[in-house]
C-alpha cells in the first residue's frame, strides 16, 4: 500500500480489559430482514439493526427499486413496500457487500425489467457463477461475463415453479439468495444442492427462519433440498440480535487480557453460526490443535490471531470459501502473522498453521498490517495489538463495512491507539 495510507497503532493494555460493549446488530439478519421487508406488502419495522456500509447498500438499492426505507433511530429501518420491486434506473452499486450483491441478484428476477448488480474493485473479484447458473435453470436472463459482478438480470416479473439445483460450494449466500426470492415465484420451487458441499450451512437457517417470520412457508425435505411456496411475504415487526462475528473480537479481547467484557447478551443465545466460535475462544490458551472453519467462517480471522499467543500450535482446516471473501482472507491472515515474526504462520494448500508462541505478549515487533481494505482482518489484528508494541492497522477505517463504532468499543475498555483513528 502507498505510504500515504491511513494507519492506526494499537497502544497494548496493561490491564485485563473491563467494562460493557453491546456489539452492533447482525449484518448477515439485518440484510436479509430487509430484502424480505422490500418484498413483502406493507410495512415493516426492523429494530436492533446494523447501521453500516453493508446495509446501507441493501437500503439503498431497495430504495432505488421503489421501496421506502426510513430509519428513525441509529438501529431502526422502517420498511414499506408494495410488494413488488421497480426496475432501476441505474446499476445498483453495492460496494463490497457479498450479501446484498448476492440476495439482489436473485431478487432481481422477480422484477419487471432490467436491474444491473455490481460492486466495487473488490466485489467484481468474488464469484458469482454458480448463482447465475442456477437461474438460468429456470429461465430466467441473466448474464455475467467474467462469473463475479457485474450481473445483468432482464427480470419478467417473476419465474415460473421449478426445481434449481445449486453449487454452494463456495458460499451458502447462492442457497440463500434463491430461497428469498423463492417465493415470488409463479408456483412452488424446489431448491437442491449439487452434491454435499456447503459454506457455513447455519446461515441458511437464519435464511428460512427470517422467511418464515415474513409468512413464507418453507419446507426443508433433507439436508440438501427445500421446497417454498409461491406465497409472497406479508410485512412484520423484526427484532434482530447482535452481531455473534462482532462479539468473537470481544470475546477474543477477553481472554487474551484477562478481563471481564459483558456483551449484554450470552452467547448461548446467538443464532448465528459464529457463536459456535466462544467455545473455542474460551478454550485460550489451550486452543484444539485442530480447528475447522467451515461452519464459522467470519470468526476464523479473530480466533487465527489469537492463536498466536496459545500455548501450542494451531492448524486451520476447511478455510477454501476464506480465499474469496472480502479478500483472500487466508494470505492476508498469513502474511499479517508473518509481518508481526516471521514464521509465525505459513499456509498448506488452503490450511493454515500458525505456530503459536506465548512469549510474544510483552514484545516489541512493529509491523504494519495490510488490511487489503478487509473489515475482518483489521479487527482481528487489532487483538494482536493488544499484547504487542508496534502493531500499526492500514485502512483502520474499512471498519465501517460492518461495525462502524470498532475503535470506539475498544476505547470504551481503556485502550488507547496513535495514529489516523476514524
Amino acid at each position: 500500500m502507498s505510504d500515504t495510507v491511513k494507519k492506526l497503532t494499537i497502544l497494548p493494555t496493561d490491564h485485563p480489559l473491563r467494562g460493557h460493549v453491546r456489539p452492533p446488530g447482525s449484518k448477515s439478519i439485518t440484510n436479509r430482514a430487509l430484502l424480505l421487508a422490500g418484498l413483502a406488502k406493507g410495512t415493516s419495522r426492523l429494530t436492533g439493526a446494523l447501521k453500516s456500509d453493508d446495509t446501507r447498500y441493501m437500503a439503498d438499492a431497495l430504495r432505488a427499486m421503489g421501496v421506502e426505507v426510513s430509519e428513525p433511530d441509529d438501529t431502526t429501518f422502517v420498511v414499506t413496500g408494495t410488494g413488488r420491486l421497480a426496475s432501476p434506473s441505474a446499476p445498483l452499486f453495492l460496494g463490497n457487500a457479498g450479501t446484498a450483491t448476492r440476495f439482489l441478484t436473485a431478487a432481481a428476477a422477480l422484477v419487471d425489467g432490467p436491474v444491473v448488480v455490481d460492486g466495487d474493485q473488490h466485489m467484481r473479484k468474488r464469484p458469482i457463477k454458480p448463482l447465475v447458473d442456477a437461474l438460468r435453470t429456470l429461465g430466467v436472463e441473466v448474464t455475467s461475463e467474467t462469473g463475479c459482478p457485474p450481473v445483468t438480470v432482464n427480470g419478467k416479473g417473476g419465474f415460473p415453479a421449478g426445481r434449481i439445483e445449486i453449487d454452494a460450494g463456495l458460499s451458502s449466500q447462492y442457497v440463500s439468495a434463491l430461497l428469498m426470492a423463492a417465493p415470488g415465484a409463479k408456483g412452488p420451487v424446489r431448491i437442491e444442492l449439487a452434491g454435499d458441499e456447503i459454506g457455513a450451512r447455519g446461515y441458511i437457517d437464519l435464511t428460512v427462519a427470517a422467511m418464515r417470520a415474513f409468512g413464507a412457508e418453507v419446507e426443508q425435505l433433507s439436508p440438501s433440498i427445500w421446497q417454498v411456496a409461491p406465497t409472497g411475504y406479508r410485512a412484520a415487526d423484526f427484532v434482530i440480535e447482535p452481531d455473534a462475528s462482532a462479539a468473537t473480537y470481544l470475546w477474543a479481547a477477553e481472554v487474551l487480557t484477562g478481563g471481564a467484557i459483558d456483551l449484554g447478551v450470552p452467547a448461548s443465545v446467538f443464532s448465528q453460526p459464529d457463536a459456535r466460535a466462544h467455545a473455542v475462544i474460551s478454550s485460550f490458551p489451550h486452543l484444539p490443535a485442530v480447528i475447522d472453519g467451515s461452519q464459522m467462517q467470519d470468526a476464523i480471522p479473530t480466533i487465527a490471531v489469537l492463536a498466536a499467543f496459545n500455548e501450542t500450535p494451531v492448524r486451520f482446516v476447511g478455510l477454501t470459501n476464506l480465499r474469496v471473501k472480502e479478500c483472500d482472507r487466508v494470505r492476508a491472515l498469513s502474511l499479517g502473522l508473518t509481518a508481526i515474526r516471521p514464521g509465525l504462520a505459513h499456509e498448506e494448500g488452503d490450511d493454515l498453521i500458525v505456530s503459536s508462541d506465548p512469549a510474544l505478549a510483552g514484545q516489541t515487533l512493529p509491523a504494519s498490517i495490510d488490511t487489503f481494505a478487509d473489515h475482518r482482518i483489521a479487527m482481528s489484528f487489532a487483538l494482536a495489538g493488544l499484547k504487542i508494541h508496534g502493531i500499526a492497522i492500514e485502512d483502520p477505517g474499512c471498519v465501517a463495512k460492518t461495525y462502524p463504532a470498532y475503535w470506539d468499543a475498544l476505547a470504551s475498555l481503556g485502550v488507547t491507539f496513535t495514529g489516523d483513528r476514524p
